[in-house]
């Protein structure tokens, strides 16, 4: 968002589980769990391919030998399954699935590797960027959470026998009015959803209206006349057998809705030795914190890394103007918190744990951290550090 502007609007989307780029990020995200299970220093970069019933892996691996591509395959089959695929062009017993993937190249294990005078350096070279804002209790972009939330309540209540009529692929939309830089009300709002052909446009809005109600603040409706459900009239054929996915293409779904920028880089399908994911994880740990603790309204945080270095090469950080002390200092008060060396930044969340198939769906950020690891980077236990840091 363009912070000097006062009102305006902002738009977001989101994907459900069933979408066909979310179900290559879920089985990309089950291939990592599956090997950092079995040994959690497995180094894995799985990229996955679906269409009318095919399935494809491809990628690099480091881990144990005892994980065979039958196992790769029952992973993969586990995740379409769970998600509910079991239709004539996208069933998860019957898609072939087809395994291409290989030992981690030397050169880049080299370069990852402690040595004896040398930490474990990044997987990689990038950027990264971490947000967080007062406008949600999860102190996220309201767009973002309004559209991931519509999806998140439909998904249950479909797992739960509840939706009947309604199928696995699913899309959110939210376009929202803010007054004086804040959110007041919803101006247009898009879902669209896989159904049983016997189904209705009429129907299926009327199926989907309270989900749309129960995920927006009371009040916050738009006019019917901009309320649209499934506006070409028909959504029958859905998932990868309607349009082909790919791991990685929901970078924007799976971050800030466009809020804050990205740095390109696709977390689903990476062990944590890569900073794509790792690195942005601690960025949004960070910029959390900043929020929580009162320091400012939004918080914007950039690491750069090199392959082979373990120290980033440069971290950012900006409030935007919305500091409520002098926070020039704000990147040495955050140094002097976490440190940001590939390993420490493993180390301080977590992250050698199987524990992101949850985070392929309804975005990475803006979640409950729960006791055994998941979405640990959403903690707030940096609050009464950084408070102390500027007396507050």
């Amino acid at each position: 968002m363009i912070s000097n502007q006062k009102n305006f609007s902002f738009t977001s989307e989101s994907v459900g589980e069933g979408h066909p780029d979310k179900v290559c990020d879920r089985i990309s995200d089950s291939i990592v769990d599956l090997f950092l299970k079995e040994d959690a220093h497995s180094r894995v970069a799985v990229e996955t391919l679906a269409t009318t019933n095919r399935i494809v892996l491809a990628g690099e691996i480091r881990g144990p030998a005892t994980i065979t591509p039958k196992e790769m395959e029952h992973a993969a089959r586990e995740a379409v399954r769970e998600i509910g695929y079991a239709q004539k062009g996208f069933h998860w017993q019957w898609a072939d699935v087809q395994i291409y993937i290989h030992a981690q190249s030397s050169d880049i294990a080299m370069g990852v590797d402690a040595g004896d005078n040398k930490d474990e350096g990044a997987g990689d070279q990038g950027i990264m960027f971490g947000f967080a804002c007062n406008e949600t209790p999860q102190l996220m972009p309201a767009p973002i959470m309004l559209s991931h939330n519509i999806l998140r309540f439909m998904s249950e209540d479909r797992h739960a026998g509840k939706l009947p009529l309604l199928g696995q692929d699913a899309k959110s939309q939210v376009t929202l009015e803010y007054v004086d830089g804040k959110p007041v009300r919803a101006s247009r709002i898009v879902v669209s959803t896989q159904h049983d052909e016997k189904a209705d446009q009429a129907e299926i809005r009327e199926i989907v209206r309270p989900y749309v109600l129960k995920a927006l603040p009371e009040g916050w409706m738009c006019d019917e006349e901009f309320f649209y459900v499934n506006p070409t009239g028909r959504f029958v054929i859905g998932g990868p057998d309607g349009d082909t996915g790919l791991t990685g293409r929901k970078i924007i779904v799976d971050t800030y809705g466009g809020s804050a920028p990205h740095g390109g880089g696709a977390f689903s399908g990476k062990d944590p030795t890569k900073v794509d994911r790792s690195a942005a994880y601690m960025a949004r740990y960070m910029a959390k914190n900043v929020v929580a603790a009162g320091i400012a309204d939004r918080c914007t945080i950039e690491l750069a890394y090199a392959i082979g270095v373990s120290e980033p090469l440069a971290v950012y950080a900006t409030t935007d103007g919305t500091n409520h002390v002098d926070d020039s200092n704000l990147v040495d008060v955050l140094r002097g918190c976490v440190k940001l060396t590939p390993r420490a930044i493993r180390e301080k969340l977590g992250l050698n744990r199987p524990i992101y198939k949850k985070t392929s769906s309804f975005g990475h950020f803006g979640r409950d951290p729960e006791d055994d690891g998941h979405f640990s980077w959403e903690r707030l236990d940096l609050v009464a550090e950084l408070k102390r840091a500027y007396n507050l």
